[in-house]
């Protein structure tokens, strides 16, 4: 599909950003990626410790952009669909956990 296709919602999105993670190590790291991301939301607002919000992009985007560099060898669907995109990261975590997306 084409990377600068119109997406009129993320139903028709999703299929393309699942296409874009067809590595198994990129998968892999972007599901530890968003299960930090989750930690350390959880742990900052249970903690009241807003600082270590600003982790939050750094575990989010370095695990995910990793996988796309050095094993999907593409760009990150980031770059192009900002909104679709994070919503997908959190789509494809939950797909893996239901076993609907393998790692």
């Amino acid at each position: 599909m084409n990377r600068h296709a119109q997406f009129h919602s993320f139903a028709e999105f999703y299929p393309y950003y699942l296409g874009e993670h067809s590595d198994p190590t990129c998968r892999r790291l972007h599901f530890v990626g968003t299960a930090l991301v989750i930690a350390l939301l959880a742990f900052s607002i249970g903690s009241a410790n807003w600082l270590l919000l600003l982790t939050v992009p750094l575990a989010g985007y370095g695990f995910a952009w990793a996988g796309h560099f050095f094993f999907e060898k593409n760009r990150p669907a980031t770059f192009t669909y900002p909104f679709y995109s994070l919503v997908g990261d959190f789509a494809m975590f939950r797909d893996v956990l239901r076993g609907k997306v393998s790692l």
